[in-house]
């Protein structure tokens, strides 16, 4: 069972491998990466749903670094597909560093959550996923097909564990500030109780 959990990391690894070859596919190559940036992303998501098929598997109940980071290496991919789309010209390069800045203000004061981490990749896969339909059609029906099986694959827990677990973990998000607040209240009014006199 641990082979299992060993191949779940790998997988979950190698996306840091995609995320790189990404970047340099912009880079290097530019609008012409198209092709293949669609089918590295499909091995990314395929390989998302693998791994945590294989970890659910191997029944090991204790989570591996790789494993409780996974959100991590998701993420990674993510901005190395914003920046094969910003360096190819399929974005405007100012409006994906403004969006990087303003999300990571937001994972600097909530913190990097499983319910952010995967609104911060959504506009980034949808836009690709338009990009695709835009200029190369064939990829575009290509990955809207496979997200269809892949939701199909998952059905029983999409519905039941995917959505239901995002959207408590937005309701998480949205209540951080006020119990940060409350923290910060009481902190300060222990603190003055322990000094009565002090004004």
């Amino acid at each position: 069972m641990t082979l299992l959990k060993n191949c779940a990391d790998f997988l979950t690894f190698s996306r840091l491998f995609i995320a790189a070859y990404l970047a340099w596919l912009g880079w290097g190559i530019g609008e012409d990466g198209l092709a293949i940036a669609a089918i590295l992303m499909i091995a990314s998501w395929a390989s998302d749903i693998i791994d945590g098929y294989l970890a659910r598997r191997s029944k090991v109940s204790i989570k591996t670094w790789i494993g409780e980071h996974d959100l991590y290496f998701d993420m990674a991919v993510a901005v190395g597909l914003l920046v094969f789309m910003a360096a190819a010209g399929y974005i405007d390069t100012t409006r994906s560093v403004i969006y990087i800045l303003v999300w990571c203000a937001l994972f600097w004061r909530f913190g990097i959550r499983s319910a952010l981490g995967k609104l911060f990749q959504a506009p980034i896969y949808a836009w690709f996923i338009f990009v695709t339909f835009k200029f190369a059609p064939i990829f575009g029906w290509i990955i809207l097909f496979f997200l269809l099986v892949a939701v199909g694959i998952t059905w029983p827990r999409f519905p039941k564990e995917t959505i239901p677990d995002f959207l408590s973990g937005f309701g998480e998000d949205q209540d951080s500030t006020p119990k940060i607040f409350e923290e910060e209240h009481q902190g300060t009014n222990n603190s003055l109780d322990e000094n009565p006199h002090h004004l």
